[in-house]
Formats: structure tokens, sequence, C-alpha cells
């Protein structure tokens, strides 16, 4: 897969630096802060097409922030060949992405003013000085959690405060930018760090989180499978969610839900002698034919045969 940013079409690779990054990402750079003298963090502005296929996103070890600076868009994101997530952004919503792996993502934006973007990238040695700042210098490093489409009134005062320098005709004050990049970072090890005072690797789903989105399921088994209340059960978005279960589980979450059901029918039909009928609706299934097909494709045998075996 190929991507073109300012007429100029690259292969992406698998990872890269926040400068090189841009390279990658479709779009029109508006303003950058290459050539300037901003230490720990790296911004640029992009404008983007109002509809953007499918494109590859190398991943980047410093964590990301793109924030919304104007227009709406429905943005997809998703692991490379898996499920989209969808979640629809508008002025002042952001996304922070911290991922090692790249994923792949496309939008259409909606409205009468251009989809415009600023990505923000914050170094190591930053976020490290604030987590030392505020106590939480844990010897693994820190870590932050991911957000997509959020919303944060102090972030947001804070990135508009950095987009200001960035496109002042003296290009900002290195000083004051500095002050806002140390601001900036603390906030986030303040509210976004995945667990205060403990190291934790990137992109793995706290054991917490797993046992209740698992529970969610268990006692939701009859309904139809709903990603978002799942994630929402959890504290995550969808996309963030989706992708550290199945890096937790080995299974999407929809693929370990049907495993959930299944299991749960075996247990009925081991143990009671209530029909195959009800037992497929009390594990969601409206259709007992629909039913059967999929307890076979799991077991390699109708729920009659298993029952009987």
């Amino acid at each position: 897969m190929t991507t073109r940013i300012d007429d100029e079409i690259l292969a992406p690779p698998c990872r890269t630096s926040p400068a090189e990054a841009a390279r990658y990402l479709e779009g029109t750079t508006l303003v950058a802060s290459e050539g300037l003298a901003w230490n720990d963090i790296f911004v640029r502005i992009f404008t983007h097409n109002p509809i953007q296929p499918p494109f590859l996103v190398p991943a980047v070890a410093e964590p990301l922030l793109v924030w919304v600076v104007s227009g709406s868009a429905v943005v997809e994101e998703r692991d490379t060949g898996g499920e989209w997530i969808a979640n629809r952004v508008r002025v002042g919503e952001f996304f922070l992405t911290c991922s090692t792996t790249p994923y792949e993502m496309r939008w259409q934006a909606d409205g009468d003013q251009p989809f415009q973007v600023m990505h923000l990238y914050l170094s190591i040695p930053l976020l490290k000085r604030a987590a030392a700042a505020v106590g939480d210098d844990a010897p693994g490093g820190i870590a932050l959690t991911e957000v997509s489409g959020g919303r944060d009134v102090a972030l947001s005062q804070m990135l508009s405060l950095i987009q200001g320098e960035l496109v002042a005709s003296g290009r900002g004050t290195i000083a004051y930018v500095e002050g806002l990049a140390q601001s900036l970072a603390i906030h986030l090890v303040r509210h976004y760090a995945v667990e205060r005072g403990r190291a934790r690797p990137r992109n793995i789903l706290p054991g917490s989180k797993l046992r209740r989105a698992v529970a969610f399921m268990e006692n939701h088994i009859h309904e139809p499978f709903d990603l978002s209340r799942v994630a929402q059960a959890a504290g995550l978005s969808p996309f963030h969610f989706s992708r550290l279960f199945k890096s937790a589980t080995g299974f999407a979450p929809s693929r370990y839900f049907i495993r959930l059901r299944i299991a749960k029918a075996k247990q009925l039909l081991r143990e009671t002698d209530i029909s195959i009928i009800r037992i497929a609706i009390a594990v969601g299934y409206g259709s007992p034919s629909h039913f059967a097909q999929v307890f076979q494709r799991e077991t390699g045998m109708p729920p009659s045969g298993y029952r009987r075996s």
C-alpha cells in the first residue's frame, strides 16, 4: 500500500520517526515546526481531502496527539485486515495514540468547513520529566492510554496556544513553547497514564478491564453483540479496546463473544433437559437453524449430536 502527500508517492514503513511520519500521512501540510528550535514537541497542521480511502499509518515511538482544528468527519481505524471502528469527530476533539504497530485509517468529512487537524508528537524525555514532576516516574517509564474522539477542555486550550505560536509571524517564542509543552506533558501524565505509579508496557489490556469486558459479554449473552457497549464497560474507545482485547486473548471481541455463546450452549446441552430451541434463544439466536449452523461450525457436530455424545 502506498500513500500520497504533496504529490509524492511513498511506500510506508512499519515504524518511523515523527519528522518522517508526515511523509506517509494523507494530506497537505499547512505549517510545521520543522526548522524551529522546538526540542520536545514536533507539530504539523494538515488539511485533508473530504473523502479519504484506507491508508497505512506507520508506528512512531513517541506519543501522538491529533487535534481537530476545523471541520468534522467520521474517522475509521482498524488493525491491518481487522474490523473498522468508527468515531465521529468535531472541532476540539482529539486522538491520543501510542501504537507500536502500524494501523489503517480512512475518513469522510461532512459540513462546509475544511477538515484540518494538528499532529503533535511529544518526546520521550519530556514525558519522563513530566512523570518525575508529578511523582509518577516508575522505572519502566510512563505509558499513556489510547483515546479516539475524546474531548478535554484543558487539553484543547493548551493545544490552541501551541497552534497560535506555530502560525505566528515570528514562529513562536521558544521559552513560551517549552512551558506549554511541559504543561501539556504533565496534563497527559496526570489524566491519561495507564496506571499511575506503576509501569505497564504499552498496548496491554489491564486484567481488571478484561474481566469487566468478559463479564459484560456473559451478562448480555442473549443480546446482539455491541462492540461500543463492551468497550464502554472496559472504559476504552471501541478501536483501542478491540486491538488490546485481541492482543490479550488472541480473538477479536466479536469472535470471543461467539465462543462464550457456544460454551454456554454446551453447558446447557450437557447439564439440562431444556429444548434446543430454548437454548438457542437463551444464547442469543432467534433462529434454531442459525444456532445449529454456528454450533456445528464451532464444535464439529450439531447441537443434538453434542447432547447425545
